[in-house]
């Protein structure tokens, strides 16, 4: 595996390699600072006096403040005449801020966005740091370093003098929460994110590359409570070839007590409403524990029907979807009449090709020609050749059979090479292969055999 140069300059690195980037971008991008905000003029007034002391050249810099509906519009007429500062608004129709997020994002001009939240304030080297992965590496999202204080008696014109006196506490990680500092330490700063690293990616301190962003969709606006959509987000953009990293010099500070910490009123119940809003879309099995079926599967199975009888067929299908959090979509001229005659009514089952929301989500794209039938974990040794830090597609050896096939491809990689293979001189067999590898396992190896063409089903 090894890092692919586009014709702009810019990188694409293989798997999550981050650190194989170079220390800083070629030019200095145009940031889009965006800051979601609602009924919170204090604390965004300590926002914007703090990024008018940013390292990052002032005129590569713009602001958005994104409101989402405030009782009065946010006053920013004190800062005009430092910051490109715009003020974008919605309708209040409850708490929105993804949808927000995604408003001030299509209202910036900047080739990288910064998410900031109001009631969180940046240091002054915050912008430099932050963006300086998704300036080079377009696929990274990153981010930041959040500590905790309370802000409440700091006015915007001593809040950089403020900053400066708290720089004591910048090597250590007093004032931070804990869950954050333990994951970040596990994950080497996200280099080694596993399948679970988009619950450590938090939209208060964000930023990404707009290729990115505007490839993955933006923020799902369905969210109208507080909490999850960060998670929605990052998850998503993992599946669709995002590089997580955590960039701990990019260091900002919110004004309140972590979420953890807060005393907050039937946290069981925000828990439990933001847990439902994220399973049907969070195919990760950490999410899936209560054994139920949604929509959007895991795993996506594409079942050719070509030489497929009816009953070879049932066999191929009974074992993609035996044990496993899969669904099958038949694909072929006799598709839907070979499921009329199969008569079953199972909802994993479908005809056609995915749709969008399905391929951004699921974790593994399984491809099946002829009569292949698979053992109890045939699917399960497969998609974990393809797991972060392995390869991007495993390829199944019948012993060079032309009846059968079976590839496993994850999402990360089928995604990443889409997005670029046009800006390479390269195909995309070859880029998917210099960025995460490919294998071949035998059939034997992961007990899958080739069936025959007319299986007695007779009992």
């Amino acid at each position: 595996m090894t890092v692919v140069e586009l014709d702009d300059g810019r990188t694409v690195v293989p798997d999550n390699r981050w650190d194989l980037v170079g220390d800083a971008p070629t030019t200095t991008p145009l940031v889009s600072v965006v800051i979601p905000h609602y009924n919170q003029p204090h604390q965004l007034a300590l926002v914007l006096e703090a990024l008018t002391a940013q390292t990052h050249p002032r005129d590569r810099l713009e602001v958005v403040v994104a409101d989402d509906g405030s009782t009065c519009p946010p006053d920013v007429s004190a800062w005009t005449s430092r910051l490109d500062i715009t003020v974008v608004t919605q309708e209040d129709k409850g708490f929105r801020a993804a949808a927000a997020r995604n408003l001030g994002a299509a209202a910036s001009s900047g080739s990288v966005l910064c998410f900031l939240d109001a009631d969180t304030v940046p240091t002054p080297d915050y912008i430099r740091r932050a963006v300086r992965l998704p300036a080079t590496a377009p696929d990274a999202l990153v981010v930041g370093r959040r500590k905790h204080a309370d802000l409440s008696r700091v006015a915007p014109d001593s809040v950089v003098e403020w900053l400066s006196e708290q720089r004591r506490l910048h090597p250590s990680h007093d004032c931070e929460p804990g869950w954050l500092v333990d994951a970040y330490d596990r994950t080497s700063d996200l280099l080694t994110p596993g399948w679970d690293g988009y619950k450590y990616l938090i939209s208060a301190v964000m930023s990404c590359s707009r290729d990115l962003f505007d490839d993955v969709g933006g923020f799902d606006p369905s969210f109208i409570r507080y909490g999850g959509e960060d998670w929605e987000l990052a998850n998503r953009a993992f599946m669709m070839g995002a590089v997580f990293a955590h960039e701990p010099d990019a260091l900002a500070w919110h004004d309140g007590p972590d979420w953890a910490e807060r005393p907050v009123p039937e946290r069981i119940s925000e828990k439990n409403a933001e847990a439902l809003a994220l399973a049907p879309l969070i195919t990760d099995p950490a999410a899936r524990t209560a054994g139920l079926r949604y929509s959007i599967p895991d795993i996506v199975v594409l079942v050719s029907t070509d030489g497929h009888t009816a009953a070879s067929l049932i066999h191929t299908i009974a074992g993609a979807l035996r044990g496993v959090d899969a669904a099958v979509w038949l694909v072929g001229e006799t598709a839907d009449a070979l499921l009329l005659r199969l008569a079953v009514h199972d909802s994993r089952i479908r005809t056609g090709t995915p749709d969008t929301s399905t391929l951004s989500r699921c974790r593994f794209v399984v491809e099946v020609t002829g009569p292949v039938v698979f053992s109890d974990d045939s699917l399960a040794r497969l998609t974990a050749e393809v797991a972060p830090g392995e390869c991007g597609r495993v390829t199944v050896d019948f012993d060079g059979s032309p009846s059968a096939s079976v590839t496993v491809a994850s999402s990360r990689a089928r995604h990443r090479v889409r997005r670029w293979a046009a800006r390479t001189d390269l195909g995309a067999d070859e880029l998917l292969g210099r960025l995460f590898g490919v294998r071949r396992v035998r059939h034997s190896e992961v007990e899958i055999v080739v069936g025959v063409h007319e299986p007695a089903l007779s009992w």
